[in-house]
Order: C-alpha cells, then sequence, then structure tokens
C-alpha cells in the first residue's frame, strides 16, 4: 500500500468517524430524569448539578452517591428509590460530569469528587445516612475525615478506592480527543458494549438487565461532553491513593458493607477484608454481582430498613 493510499484511507475513514460521531450526540431533552421525578438543581463551583429528592422533606436524610463508570449516574437507584423514600427524605445527585448534571471538558480527579461530596453533604443535608457505590464511597469516607459532616451512618456498596490499577494519561488524552477519541468512546458506550459489562461485573444474572436500563445507560453516555469524566475514569486517574479500611477505622460513624457473592471486581474476599479493618458490618447478597441494590431490589431495601 503506497503513502496516497494510506493517507486516502485515513482520511475516510477520519471522516467516517466524524460523521458517526456527529449522529450520536444526544441532547439534555432527550434525557429522562434518572429516577423519573422532577430535579433540582444545586449549584457548586460554576457546575448546575441536578439532583432528585423523594419522600418526606420531615424525615431522616438518606443521600444517595451512585456508582462512576462510563454510563453512570443516580439511574443506578431506580428500583428502590421509592421504596427507600417511604421512611427516608432521600436525595440523589447525578455527580458532576455525569447524568443531568453540568460536563464541562475539564480535567476531572478524584480530589475533585471528594470535594463535591463534602460540600454537597454539607450544604444539601442534615445527619444524613448515606449509601453510597464503588468509588464515591471511598469519596465520602475521605470527605468525612476531612470535615464534620454529621453523618448517621454509612451503608457502602462493593466500596473501592482504586479500580483500574496504575494511572495513563496518555489515554485520557486520548479519549478527550476530538475525532478518534469520541469515536474511541463510542465503541466504548455502544449498546453491545454497556450490556457486555452489566453481563461481565454489574450483574449475576442477565435476565435482571432489562432494555430500559441499557437505554438509559445508552443516553446518559450520549449527551453533551459525556466521555470527559469517563476518559479521567478508564485512565485511572479518578481512584485515590488511599488505604480505605484505615479510613473507615478512623471514622467514629456506624459502617455497614454490601457486596454481591458473585462479584469479581473486586471480589467478595476483599469485602470481607474492608469489612475486618474498618470493623464494620458485611452483607452478603447472594445471586449478586456489583449492583445488589438493582438486581435484589426489595431484598435490599428490607434490610436497609430493617
Amino acid at each position: 500500500m503506497n503513502l496516497k493510499r494510506l493517507l486516502g484511507g485515513t482520511a475516510v475513514g477520519v471522516g467516517v468517524a466524524a460523521v458517526g460521531n456527529r449522529l450520536l450526540r444526544g441532547e439534555r431533552s432527550d434525557l429522562d430524569p434518572p429516577l423519573g421525578r422532577p430535579l433540582s438543581t444545586y449549584r457548586w463551583r460554576g457546575f448546575d448539578i441536578a439532583y432528585t429528592e423523594a419522600g418526606d422533606a420531615e424525615s431522616p436524610d438518606l443521600v444517595l452517591f451512585h456508582g462512576i463508570n462510563a454510563a453512570g449516574s443516580s439511574h443506578e437507584f431506580r428500583y428502590v428509590v421509592d421504596a427507600l423514600a417511604e421512611e427516608y427524605h432521600v436525595i440523589a445527585p447525578d455527580l458532576p460530569g455525569f447524568g443531568h448534571s453540568d460536563r464541562p471538558p475539564l480535567l476531572y480527579s478524584g480530589a475533585l469528587y471528594v470535594a463535591f461530596v463534602r460540600d454537597f453533604l454539607g450544604d444539601c443535608a442534615d445527619d444524613p445516612t448515606v449509601l453510597a457505590s464503588s468509588l464515591s464511597a471511598a469519596y465520602t469516607a475521605v470527605a468525612a475525615t476531612e470535615s464534620d459532616l454529621g453523618v448517621e451512618s454509612f451503608v457502602f456498596v462493593c466500596p473501592t478506592a482504586s479500580t483500574i490499577p496504575g494511572r495513563r494519561t496518555w489515554l485520557r488524552s486520548l479519549l478527550r480527543s476530538p475525532v478518534v477519541g469520541e469515536g474511541l468512546y463510542n465503541l466504548l458506550v455502544s449498546k453491545p458494549s454497556i450490556r457486555y459489562f452489566l453481563v461481565d461485573h454489574g450483574f449475576a444474572r442477565e435476565s435482571s438487565i432489562t432494555e430500559e436500563w441499557v437505554d438509559y445507560d445508552w443516553a446518559t453516555a450520549h449527551q453533551p461532553g459525556a466521555r470527559f469524566a469517563p476518559a479521567s475514569f478508564v485512565s485511572g486517574l479518578l481512584d485515590l491513593d488511599v488505604d480505605l479500611g484505615a479510613t473507615l477505622a478512623k471514622l467514629d460513624v456506624p459502617t455497614t458493607i454490601v457486596w454481591g457473592r458473585d462479584a469479581e471486581l473486586p471480589p467478595l474476599s476483599t469485602g470481607r477484608t474492608l469489612a475486618e479493618t474498618a470493623e464494620a458490618r458485611l452483607v452478603v447478597f447472594d445471586d449478586a454481582d456489583l449492583l445488589p441494590h438493582a438486581e435484589h431490589p426489595e431484598a435490599f431495601v428490607d434490610f436497609f430498613t430493617d
């Protein structure tokens, strides 16, 4: 293949990618509210942060922080919010860079999310219980060491401070780049890819994954600016360099750690070690992976409100 033909083929490929990227970009108006309720706005450091409230405002506050992934949003709690709202005043934000919240092209970091969690809890909740998933649990724990947030208790679902070993700034730069980076990101958040990741380490049973769940993940992952926070996530740059067990052990906050028995990323053995180090209660759900609250919502709510 001569150079002229190679350059011509590359130009065609880039052109096709550009057209495909343009067709895949969504509009925020196309994205339904994550929890089927009206959204409110919290102004934070130039961001408009979307959040949902449910339940009686006089009930104890319960703040829900969704996990971090390429299609993350508070939609993660869709199956439990109504039942939780019978006992609590539920407050569930979409984290900066995700869902209905603003998604500017920042270099997102774990420190930014720690600061957000700290400020959101301080400004929007009174003596709350906090239910947080995955990395958001680590952000919450670190935020609680920095400020007295008055948290009554933690319930952490498969908490971790590190998801992808190592930090790859080159990968973040690639995914943030126009055309090529956007094209790679669109492959990452295609519907087949979303379903693959949900089957691989979201749900223990493929039958639990609904088309509505996949469709919502796809829609939120194709909003304007959607690739910038996930670019930092898959590059390991949203991880925290902390010992989560030791951090939790320092806090005088009752903590329950919830794990799916079928989880492998990370496995239940990690949860057992973490619970022992943190002197936390461990609750294990059978036939569940990283999202037991989505796979077994009724049992999860029963445990939570017991």
